[in-house]
Parts: structure tokens; C-alpha cells; sequence
């Protein structure tokens, strides 16, 4: 069974308050990797009242640590839209960090420079190089935000 840890709205604050304190501001536009990543950066949008706001809906994991082969893009930014661009992509959890990697790489064949920033990274369960250029809190547990309505169930 997966050790879950279920953050409170309060904790959530404290992790954009620390993840705001590292990011710039010389920034072109945030790209949100959807879902999860969609509350943090509107946190941190609106705390640095910053408006340019892309996106990209990828799939990649169908459950608790089962995840497609590719992702899935089922919405990302045409390539002029950041071609030539600085982008703080965010989400909320780098896990295998196969999704934000996706993303970065389809970023810079794009022409783009990424900076990607988490809430939460999960040095041990990475499955690529590198690592998030910022995150608040190193975790290995497995994290119920308290946007997620209903946690997905251990088979």
C-alpha cells in the first residue's frame, strides 16, 4: 500500500509562498502542464500579477505509478507562440518527471527556453536527467492535493 500524505490548503500556500521566493521575474509567459499543475501556477500568477498564461494538456499517467509509453499532448502552444521565448513551465509534482520532460523537450525543439518549477519533487522515483530548476519541498510520499477531489485507489 501507497504511503499517502494529504496537504491542507494552508500547506499549499506555504509551498508557493517558498516556490515564488526562488523564481525570477524576467519571464516571457508561465506554461501550466495540465492538470495539476493549473492551481499552483494561478497562485503564483497572481501573486507576481503576471497574465500570460499558455498551456499544455498532456496525459501520461493512467494511475498510481502506471503511466502511458508517450504522452499524450492533447494541447500545447504552437511553436510561434514560443519560439524565442523565456517560460517558467509549472506543475505540481515532478514523480518520474517523464510528463515535465516531454514538455521541456518539445519547448526547446520549439525554439523556447524553459525553467521548470514544481511544488514537489521526487528524487527517488525520477526516471530522467536532471532535476526541476525549483521546487518547494523534496518528498518520496505520495501527495493528495486538496484540489483533488477524489484520491485514484490502490488496486
Amino acid at each position: 500500500m501507497v504511503q499517502k500524505r494529504y496537504l491542507s490548503w494552508s500547506e499549499i500556500d506555504k509551498l508557493v509562498e517558498r516556490l515564488t521566493g526562488q523564481i525570477g521575474d524576467s519571464y516571457d509567459a508561465l506554461l501550466v502542464v495540465t492538470r495539476g499543475g493549473m492551481i499552483p501556477a494561478c497562485l503564483i500568477s497572481q501573486r507576481r500579477n503576471w497574465r500570460n498564461i499558455l498551456v499544455a494538456a498532456v496525459q501520461f499517467y493512467t494511475g498510481i505509478g502506471e503511466t502511458r509509453d508517450k504522452p499524450v499532448f492533447l494541447q500545447f502552444p504552437s511553436d510561434p507562440l514560443v519560439h524565442g521565448k523565456r517560460l517558467l513551465v509549472i506543475d505540481d509534482i515532478w514523480d518520474s518527471g517523464k510528463t515535465i520532460a516531454a514538455v521541456k523537450r518539445r519547448l526547446l525543439a520549439a525554439g523556447a527556453t524553459p525553467e521548470i518549477a514544481v511544488l514537489h519533487f521526487k528524487p527517488q522515483h525520477s526516471r530522467v536527467e536532471g532535476r526541476p530548476d525549483y521546487y518547494a519541498e523534496e518528498t518520496e510520499e505520495w501527495i493528495v492535493y486538496p484540489w483533488e477531489l477524489h484520491a485514484p485507489e490502490e488496486e
